[in-house]
């Protein structure tokens, strides 16, 4: 749902992307400080309590996954190297997120069921990712889903953010909720669509 806004972000962070090309810096260096500023604010801030400092903190590096992207397109300088180590480090910020807040839930949030939640939608999430890249991986398609990795990641910062504002952590508890069930059925929907098209070319083979 998410991802129609992307043309409209890379607009935006235009002027960053030139400057930093200017600067002589690599997409792949700030997709790799990107993903450092993620796991840092993740895993810093969340665990002690300070969830909205550690959402500001990962929201100014989390454009960096469209800023590498568009930097690498200017240049001329697109491989799969880069594609593959964007992909690789977006699970490791996504993982740092919701350990971040499985931390959070063991210590200060104080919560058994919620950091169970955490997990669970850490977990999810990445088997989400890693069902359509092996689907793809094996010649098939699977970009379906209710909760892509653009939904899971604004969802959870922006109600963790105003759960944080407003003293209202329903807010992330009902967003963790919402999430766990997406991720499931989101890898429920790919596994269903790879078994039809799987089925389908042994059937006409």
């Amino acid at each position: 749902m998410l991802e129609r806004f992307r043309a409209f972000w890379t607009r935006l962070l235009n002027p960053i992307a030139r400057l930093f090309i200017k600067l002589g810096i690599s997409a792949d260096a700030v997709t790799l400080v990107g993903t450092l500023g993620v796991c840092t604010g993740a895993l810093v801030f969340f665990p002690q309590g300070k969830l909205l400092a550690g959402v500001l903190f990962i929201t100014a590096f989390v454009f960096s996954d469209l800023i590498d992207g568009h930097m690498a397109r200017v240049t001329g300088k697109t491989n799969r190297f880069g594609a593959f180590l964007d992909s690789t480090l977006d699970r490791i910020g996504d993982g740092a997120i919701f350990g971040g807040l499985a931390l959070y839930f063991a210590g200060p949030g104080d919560s058994r069921l919620y950091l169970w939640l955490s997990l669970i939608c850490l977990v999810m999430g990445s088997v989400t990712s890693y069902a359509r890249a092996k689907a793809e991986g094996m010649g098939y398609h699977a970009k379906v889903g209710i909760a892509e990795r653009s939904d899971r990641l604004v969802s959870i910062l922006v109600m963790t953010g105003l759960g944080a504002i407003f003293d209202l952590p329903i807010l992330m508890e009902v967003t963790l909720w919402a999430l766990a069930v997406a991720s499931t059925v989101t890898v429920l929907q790919r596994v269903w669509t790879v078994r039809q098209q799987a089925y389908a070319e042994a059937a006409s083979s």
